[in-house]
């Protein structure tokens, strides 16, 4: 079949039948057919008191466990998510977050991005954004963000856009979604996040109701910027910061967004990138380690030239990446009691170590950052 539809029917099952089902609606589908589903998530969603209820309330990370770990027999098929999100109508009307649907694919499985885990989600997930790693990143960026500089460069680039009310805009990669509520409340826009790790979507629905974030305002997914698909001309701005590095074809993202951006439309974007040339041994294992694909700030560029967009401008931010890494190490070492208190040593210990590394690297002038900024043809 082409399509499988399922709504509230997992959350009935026993966890062994549900990985029985996925494997045989994995089974049923031809290649690239699609199955969407949709759970009762965490808790139950009213207060009605019931004297049996056979429902398992599962926390989503469950499901996408499920799906994650199944391959067609021969062991060339499994799923792949396209995107999953809080339906927005239990959000708004009822304040609910545990209404979550799943839209997946049956898909060649490729390689494996590391040992011990089955998908890029499932790699930043369980390694460099795990809900504890997040919490860290968000204690040095400043509540609400986890990208360089925090609320201090998100003022400053987002400036550069020149927003306007009722504008809709795309953060890819958005996070935990401190450039989206900055946009939404400041602005007027209504912002659509859409990030891999199901783990900064999850504490993201838990911020925006911590700031006053509704539905109309900032909607999440948890997605594949490089699989997802919008309707053409949906965005009148598309941002996205320090994300875009964990993409190898960046080439196909680009005209992709391209395509989601309305004519005069707006893209930035600020992301890890490289030095030209050749590259220390050091540096080479710290990019593999973390599964970065970096480009030099002008190669980035040229890409988006490439891609169509006009207008484009390039800029090696590396001086300023530096300042704001010196100033993070400063802060962090003042406040080290608050890390000891809030995580552990261990964890201020790796987390400042790590912000040095980095410092050394950027000394070196191996890594640097870029801001990139085009727009799309008004005709």
């Amino acid at each position: 079949v082409d399509f499988i539809f399922s709504n509230w029917l997992l959350m009935y099952l026993e966890d062994k039948e549900v990985l029985a089902l996925f494997g045989k609606l994995l089974s049923w589908l031809k290649p690239r057919g699609q199955l969407f589903i949709r759970e009762s998530c965490r808790c139950q969603s009213g207060n009605k008191t019931r004297g049996a209820n056979p429902t398992f309330y599962r926390e989503p990370e469950q499901y996408e466990a499920f799906y994650e770990s199944l391959t067609s027999p021969c062991g060339l098929y499994g799923f792949n998510l396209l995107f999953s999100k809080a339906v927005q109508t239990y959000i708004k009307r009822k304040n609910n977050n545990n209404q979550v649907v799943w839209l997946l694919q049956k898909v060649k499985k490729i390689d494996s991005p590391a040992p011990g885990v089955q998908s890029w989600q499932d790699f930043l997930d369980k390694q460099q954004y795990s809900t504890r790693s997040i919490l860290l990143y968000e204690k040095i960026f400043g509540r609400t963000f986890v990208s360089t500089g925090g609320l201090e460069t998100t003022e400053e680039f987002v400036d550069m856009l020149n927003l306007c009310p009722g504008q809709s805009v795309l953060d890819v990669g958005g996070g935990i979604g401190g450039s989206a509520f900055y946009m939404a409340k400041n602005f007027g826009v209504k912002v659509t996040v859409i990030d891999l790790s199901s783990n900064m979507i999850k504490m993201a629905l838990d911020r925006a109701q911590e700031v006053g974030c509704g539905p109309d305002e900032v909607v999440f997914e948890v997605g594949d910027a490089t699989k997802r698909e919008y309707p053409a001309e949906s965005f009148d701005v598309i941002y996205s910061r320090d994300v875009i590095l964990h993409i190898a074809d960046k080439l196909s993202l680009f005209k992709k967004l391209y395509k989601f951006l309305k004519p005069g439309g707006k893209l930035l974007i600020s992301d890890y990138c490289c030095s030209p040339g050749i590259h220390s041994e050091e540096f080479k294992a710290y990019v593999k380690q973390r599964g970065y694909y970096l480009l030099p700030p002008l190669t980035y560029g040229k890409l988006l030239d490439k891609a169509g967009f006009v207008n484009v401008v390039s800029e090696d931010r590396t001086e300023q990446f530096e300042d704001i890494l010196r100033k993070e190490i400063k802060r962090t070492e003042r406040n080290k009691e608050e890390y000891f208190k809030e995580f552990d040593e261990d964890c201020y210990k790796d987390l400042l170590d790590g912000w040095k590394d980095k410092q050394s690297r950027v000394q070196r002038g191996e890594q640097r950052w870029g801001l990139f900024y085009a727009e799309k043809p008004t005709a």
